[in-house]
């Protein structure tokens, strides 16, 4: 019989739950010293495999509901994403929960279309007392009555995506202007001076710094920006074939940098079908480095996305605000894409 079996009648029993005095009795320590290294404090070294052992056998579980009692905590963060299914966010996760495991939190994920229709909504997690810190995650394009709602939120949040060059708010994202820089400074040094961009939606944050990158850059460069080079594709595979459709109707491109990798391999396709190849005929770059890129024939050129890192540095800097840290800020933080060089693109 267990020790947590108490006899109520003949033939009836009933299991309780064990608790922190027995998993002190039984490692011989006192409840301080359980409730200490719970809640990740330091003991010695023969106390705490004491403490592991009778957590084991007597098949512990910490009072959750008890616990945010005594320190008005839920323990949990929320992660509300504007989409879910995007495999994008899968690095960004992993960096997150890095960050939130050291810290003895838990997660909670949510999605804007089966929760809210609006991502200012989320907030309301934090003022309900439902989490106790909120990191919002999204590529489009944030509107600007919401990011002051932000900014003026008293409770712990940060971004990741685009804050509109709005201060007083955390937030982490890709560099994405230099990363095109990157991949424009690349073309010109094998040899390229015509290069055509597929820029992605409006929607999108990223679009507008990932143009400016190629604008910028060309112009550092001394080659004319001529925008009838400039075609709009939605980020799909089948935007970036049919923004290729009219690439290839222009004159003298010999290279074409294609905003995200999903319309890179497009693109890729709309040239093969045209009767050439890349890249003894034209020159692709992509952007994100998916895991795609290096399976196409020829393996896309393109600059990897440092996912995990921005996940990572987003859950830090909620943490600092939620431990109310000296070093706590409100600052904008731009990660550097890395150039990926590999086969589809070839000099001039």
């Amino acid at each position: 019989m267990s020790l947590f079996n108490h006899h109520l009648e003949e033939g009836a029993f009933i299991a309780m739950v064990p608790t922190i005095h027995d998993v002190a009795k039984l490692a011989n320590t006192s409840k301080s010293t359980v409730s200490r290294y719970l809640n990740g404090q330091k003991v010695k070294k023969t106390t705490q495999a004491a403490l592991d052992r009778a957590i084991r056998e007597l098949n512990f579980h910490r009072n959750a509901h008890a616990r945010r009692l005594v320190t008005s905590k839920t323990f949990t963060i929320g992660i509300a994403i504007d989409d879910i299914s995007n495999v994008f966010y899968s690095g960004m996760i992993k960096g997150i929960e890095d960050a939130v495991k050291k810290e003895g939190y838990n997660c909670i994920y949510y999605s804007w279309t089966s929760n809210f229709n609006r991502e200012i909504s989320f907030l309301d997690l934090l003022y309900e007392g439902q989490i106790d810190g909120l990191i919002l995650v999204s590529f489009r394009r944030r509107q600007e009555e919401e990011l002051q709602k932000i900014r003026e939120s008293p409770l712990p949040v940060v971004l990741i995506g685009d804050r509109g060059g709005k201060d007083g708010i955390f937030s982490v994202d890709v560099d994405n202007a230099f990363g095109v820089s990157e991949l424009v400074a690349y073309l010109h040094s094998i040899g390229h001076r015509n290069m055509a961009y597929i820029t992605g939606p409006d929607h999108a944050a990223a679009s507008k710094y990932r143009l400016k990158g190629y604008i910028d850059t060309l112009g550092a460069l001394g080659i004319p920006y001529r925008p009838e080079w400039v075609v709009t594709s939605d980020w799909s595979n089948q935007g970036g074939y049919e923004a290729m459709l009219e690439i290839n109707g222009l004159e003298g491109i010999t290279a074409v940098l294609a905003s995200n990798d999903e319309t890179a391999v497009g693109a890729m396709r709309a040239i093969q079908e045209s009767g050439r190849s890349v890249p003894e005929h034209m020159s692709i770059v992509g952007f994100d480095d998916i895991s795609i890129a290096q399976w196409v024939y020829p393996a896309l050129t393109t600059v990897r996305q440092p996912f995990f890192e921005i996940g990572n540095k987003a859950a830090a800097g909620l943490f600092d605000k939620i431990h109310g840290r000296p070093h706590a800020e409100s600052a904008s933080h731009l990660l550097r894409p890395k150039l990926i060089i590999r086969n589809s693109c070839a000099n001039t």
